[in-house]
Order: structure tokens, then sequence, then C-alpha cells
């Protein structure tokens, strides 16, 4: 096997190897070889009491939970053993299918295990977590010879809301159980944790109940959040862009006119945004019409909250609905314009009218945005506030 040939070319030669390898494998084996031995028989463990406590205050904790049976039937139905990590790569959350979940024991691939490529070498689950980019290592492409015959492919997770790495999570079995759609299995898991994320304590207090009426309710502003009739939808990132636009456009889209707004001048063809629009179709249980797309059911969004209550010259509440830019990320240019129309909204809002209760709530979401703060301290001259030292705290660290 060539992955072989490699490896023992790097144990025995070095940087021989180089020629033979691909190049995140060759540094990663550099980095293990200066911290590990190639014979080494387990990865060490962390603390338990301090992982356990990790893991019931990590929103993927809740993530994983809200979707705990898709992540097992994908072990059981694979053979597979799922392992999600923090962001150093310490195991926080596994289930096996039967073969593998004996072996994963064996090299402690179990919570608390340290898989960074500095503990127990090469592997999938640290060059994900370094690379923040999906990875695969097979066989002998993993430095410690305790894994040489397994398979392994992983994917970061991260906040919808803030684009913070949360971990990884990764998929792996035996060599010889490789399949081409591994890595694309882990893009999917990593997905569908993302879109689970319990929505944070910072948009918590939103006054847009996702189960007060039926229909369809989204979340946009920092998150990516949907319900239909109070059931969470798990879409992918570009069904909710395409969603959102329809939200957006009640009168409805030609197929043409969506394309636009989602793709912009990208080389994506129509058969590709029609895929798409069909599983929405299925996960809005057909309330998606055609010629043109348009949604058949009443649609509730933050955007359209923060909106109507700047409209209404509730400044203050609408500071309080706005979760941030609107799908941060997004590069359909449709929904780029909306997000700057929408910040630049509040920004204008808050400029005209101060208060400094929202300002202070404002600054958390848009730290660097000094001119803000400074108005506000400037209207309030030396009249007594509570809110002045957090907004002066706010400019001293914008200003650092």
């Amino acid at each position: 096997m060539d992955a072989v040939r490699a490896w023992t070319t790097f144990v025995e030669r070095g940087d021989e190897a180089a020629s033979l390898v691909r190049p995140e494998i060759l540094t990663s084996w550099n980095r293990s070889e200066a911290a590990i031995p190639v014979d080494v028989t387990e990865a060490p463990l962390a603390d338990e009491a301090a992982t356990a406590a990790y893991w019931s205050g990590s929103p993927l904790a809740t993530a994983v939970d809200r979707v705990q049976a898709e992540l097992r039937r994908t072990a059981e139905d694979g053979d597979l053993v799922v392992a999600v990590t923090d962001p150093m790569t310490r195991i926080l959350w596994t289930y096996g299918g039967r073969v593998m979940r004996r072996k994963a024991e064996s090299v402690n691939f179990v919570p608390g295990g340290r898989w960074d490529d500095e503990s127990v070498g090469t592997n999938a689950l640290d060059l994900a977590n370094r690379l923040d980019a999906p990875a695969m290592v097979f066989s002998a492409e993993h430095y410690a010879s305790i894994v040489h015959n397994w398979v392994c492919w992983a994917a970061p997770v991260h906040d919808p809301a803030t684009g913070t790495k949360l971990g990884v999570i990764d998929i792996s079995t035996t060599w010889d159980r490789t399949h081409p759609i591994g890595l694309a299995t882990a893009r999917v898991l990593a997905r569908l944790i993302e879109t689970a994320m319990p929505l944070t304590q910072q948009y918590a207090h939103l006054d847009l109940d996702e189960a007060s009426e039926p229909g369809l309710t989204m979340r946009l502003l920092g998150t990516a959040e949907t319900w239909l009739d109070g059931q969470r939808l798990l879409l992918n990132r570009r069904q909710t862009e395409i969603l959102a636009l329809l939200a957006m456009h009640p009168e409805g889209l030609s197929l043409e006119h969506l394309h636009a707004l989602v793709y912009g001048d990208q080389a994506v063809t129509t058969s590709t945004l029609k895929a798409e629009v069909s599983h929405l179709r299925a996960a809005l249980g057909g309330q998606l019409s055609s010629r043109p797309y348009r949604l058949l059911m009443p649609v509730t969004t933050d955007v359209d909250l923060v909106l109507s209550l700047l409209r209404g010259g509730r400044v203050a509440a609408a500071v309080d609905a706005y979760g941030g830019d609107l799908l941060p990320g997004t590069n359909s240019p449709a929904l780029n314009e909306l997000a700057e129309f929408v910040a630049v909204a509040v920004r204008e809002a808050l400029l005209a009218d101060p208060q400094p209760d929202a300002v202070v709530r404002y600054s958390e979401l848009a730290p660097y945005d000094t001119e803000v703060v400074e108005v506000c301290l400037a209207r309030l001259g030396a009249a007594p506030n509570p809110a002045v030292p957090l907004l002066k705290g706010r400019l001293a660290a914008a200003q650092r």
C-alpha cells in the first residue's frame, strides 16, 4: 500500500517521504514525531469530571441530543464510530456500531480522549480542527500504528450565529470499509449539528415566539433558525438562504429571478437550484408553489420585526430584536444587500435616538462601532446614568 510505504519511509528516513504523501500529512507527522513515539498504545485521557462538566455546559450537547437519532443511525448502518470534540480535539461524545465501539474503546477513542496529533499522532480530527476544513486520514497516513487499520473522516462544527469553531465531528471505521462519500457524510453531519444548535442567550429575549402561531418562523439576524408550526426544521445553509429570500418576497419569484438573488453571477446551474427547492418543498410539507416559487403559509421573520419596530420609532425594542448581521457569511448578493440595509437602519436609528441601554446592547453586537457610543455619551453629558461606566468601558476596549 502507498500509505504504508510512505509511512515506513518517513519513520526510517524522515523527509524523504515528502514526495509520497500529502503536505498536510507530512507536516502533522513531523509534529507528531517531535511529541510521541510511533508505538503509542492509546490516546491520553483528560480529567473525566472536567470533560463531563464542559460537555454539559456546551451548546454542542444540546445540538447533539437533538440529532442523536440520526447520528446513531449513521454509526449503526455503517458500523462506524462517531465522535464530537471540543476546540482542543478532546472527545466529548461518541457512539459506535458494535464492532467499532470495541475498537474505539481499546485506543481511548472515548469521551475525554485527547486526539490532537501531539497527543496521539496524525488523525482526521486534528487535521479538520487545525485546517478548519473537512479532512480524511487513511490507514498508515495515521502516525500511530495503533490506528493504521482505521480510516477517519472529520469536519469542523461552527456556531451558526458567531462563526466560532466549536470542535469537529468525526466518523471512523476500518480501512477496508472506506467509502467515497465518507467525507461528504462528515460534512453533512457537521451541518446537521450546526442547524440543531440552540438559540444562544444573546438572542433568547427576542419578541418572536416560534411556537406561538402556525406557519413559518425564521430567525436570520446573527443566527439561522427556522420552525414550521412550532417544529424545528433542519436545513442546510443554502436552503435557509432560499427560504429567507422567499419569505422576503411573498408575491413569489420566478426560477430565473430566484437564481439571480441566490447566486448572483456564480456559475451555478438552475438544476442545482431546482434540487434545493425540491428538498425545501419536502421539508415544508409541500407548502411551496411553483411558477412562481411562493410560500403558501404565514411567515414571520426577525428581519420584519426589527424593521417594523424601527418604523414605529421603538428603537430600544428594535435593538433588542436585532441579533446581529443577517446570515453572517452568506454569499447571496440579495441577502448581503438586505443585511447592510438592516444594519444601517439600526445604526442610524441609534445615532438619532441613542438610548443608553439600547446602545449598551448594540455595542455587544458591534463592539468596534465607537461612533454610536460616543454620540450616546455626548448626549448624556454629565447627567448620572448607570450605563455610563459600561459605555466608557466599551469605548476603551474598542480603542485599544
